[in-house]
C-alpha cells in the first residue's frame, strides 16, 4: 500500500474542482494507535477544507459526493479517514 500525501490530494482537487481556497492537512500523528493507521506516521487521515463555486446550489452531501468522487483514485490507496468542509462560494 502506498502513502498518500497532502499534496496529492490537494493536486487532485484544485485540477478537478478549480476552488477558490483550499487547505489539505494530513492529521496522522493525532491518531496514532487508533485502528486504521497501521502504524503510519502520515497518509490515512485527512481534513479537507475547500471553498469551490461547483459548491453553488448542492447538498452538504452533494459537496462531499464531489470531494470523494474527485478522490475516487487516491482513496484505495490508504486514505482510512477523511474530514469534509466543503463550502460554497
Amino acid at each position: 500500500m502506498s502513502t498518500v500525501t497532502a499534496s496529492q490530494i490537494e493536486e487532485v482537487l484544485r485540477t478537478t474542482l478549480q476552488p477558490e481556497s483550499l487547505e489539505v492537512i494530513d492529521d496522522t500523528a493525532d491518531h496514532k494507535g487508533h485502528p486504521g493507521t497501521g502504524g503510519a506516521e502520515s497518509g490515512t487521515h485527512f481534513t479537507v477544507k475547500v471553498r469551490a463555486r461547483c459548491f453553488t446550489g448542492q447538498t452538504h452531501v452533494q459537496r462531499h459526493r464531489l470531494v470523494y468522487d474527485a478522490l475516487r483514485d487516491l482513496i484505495p490507496q490508504g486514505v482510512h479517514a477523511l474530514v469534509i468542509k466543503a463550502e460554497p462560494v
